[in-house]
């Protein structure tokens, strides 16, 4: 069970990461929410999605990783298999909190990322100050809680404009296996050719077509995550 404290300039001092064990923290993970100022590095290797979260039903955009709960299909070799490893991935084991109503930044006590061994990337220098490494980590953590609120606007313009509908695939894998996949959706290309100049024209203002077009590009990469899935089954 994830243990969250806020991250202590003098509590922590001693404490190390080992980030060769990061990326396997989402090995298990089938899809990751992602945010809008990732998409094009995203585009390149994985399919971008809608799903609604379990807990508050609102829409969230993630990268799709896997056809099946526990199925990370990038996750092989124990090793990520990707030019680019997701933010909510590559930020562990850290979080944003808040406390009193400010913004703080959280480490998860129990990550098997955590080390004493000063061979790894310390936090703080003797002095207490920031290391190098966890100004990379505040910066990531930074561009995840803006992004957070660029997607959430994002994903309502889309509402609004009714862009957002079901995406079902029903899937065949070499093994003869089929499964159908739901709860995933995508943009209404149909909707999108319908639209008037002045919504076009809105949609640009905001820039929101660069991340429109990127997530229709992207659900080319379902057919390569079936690749994947089928050499997992034994079918190169």
């Amino acid at each position: 069970m994830p243990h969250f404290v806020a991250l202590h300039n003098q509590l922590h001092q001693s404490i190390a990461i080992d980030t060769s064990k990061i990326e396997a923290q989402g090995a298990l993970e089938h899809m990751v929410p992602v945010v809008l100022s990732e998409f094009l590095k995203l585009v390149v290797s994985y399919p971008i999605v809608f799903t609604k979260s379990s807990d508050t039903g609102q829409f969230l955009a993630v990268a799709l990783l896997g056809f099946a709960k526990n199925e990370n299909l990038f996750w092989q070799h124990q090793q990520w298999q990707s030019i680019y490893v997701p933010l909510n991935i590559s930020r562990q084991p850290f979080f944003v909190g808040t406390e009193a109503g400010q913004t703080i930044i959280c480490l998860d006590k129990e990550s098997p990322c955590i080390t004493n061994d000063i061979n790894h990337e310390s936090l703080f220098d003797k002095q207490g100050k920031d290391s190098a490494y966890l100004q990379q980590v505040k910066s990531q953590l930074a561009q995840l809680l803006d992004g957070e609120t660029h997607t959430t606007d994002f994903i309502r313009t889309l509402r609004e404009l009714n862009l957002i509908v079901p995406l079902t695939l029903d899937i065949s894998f070499a093994d003869q296996q089929e499964q159908r996949v739901q709860g995933l959706y995508s943009i209404d290309e149909d909707r999108l050719a319908q639209l008037n100049a002045e919504q076009l024209l809105q949609l640009q203002k905001q820039n929101y077509l660069q991340p429109i077009y990127t997530m229709i590009a992207s659900l080319g990469h379902i057919y390569a995550l079936i690749q994947k899935k089928n050499e997992r089954l034994g079918y190169a």
